[in-house]
């Protein structure tokens, strides 16, 4: 698996995209957050379809790194292995959301 973060597509203000090359070919993935969980950081990514939507709301979460020594340097994310690990992530990405919808909710009051 190789990444791309897409200028094109992503880095505007709105939605940062990230455009993956699986197997099965390209899939352009909306970043959601980037999480730090035991020191390590990871990726949390919505894929999309053709027209930019993702009718299921699957998510898909990476391990992910950044070359502090070149900031020009493209980011590089990495498939987690290991169970506990992903369960680790996927709870702290379960909290933000808790937390995010807590957040809409007390400003929408």
């Amino acid at each position: 698996m190789t990444n791309e973060f897409d200028d094109e597509m992503g880095f505007d203000d709105e939605e940062m995209t990230v455009t993956l090359d699986l197997e099965d070919g390209p899939v352009t993935c909306a970043v959601i957050v980037i999480l730090t969980v035991d020191e390590k950081d990871y990726i949390v990514l919505l894929p999309l379809d053709e027209n930019g939507d993702n009718e299921e709301g699957n998510v898909w979460i990476y391990r992910y790194f950044e070359d502090e020594k070149d900031p020009d340097a493209e980011p590089v994310i990495e498939y987690i292995e290991d169970d506990d690990e992903y369960d680790k992530v996927a709870a702290a990405y379960n909290e933000f959301l808790d937390e995010s919808e807590h957040d809409e909710i007390v400003d929408e009051d």
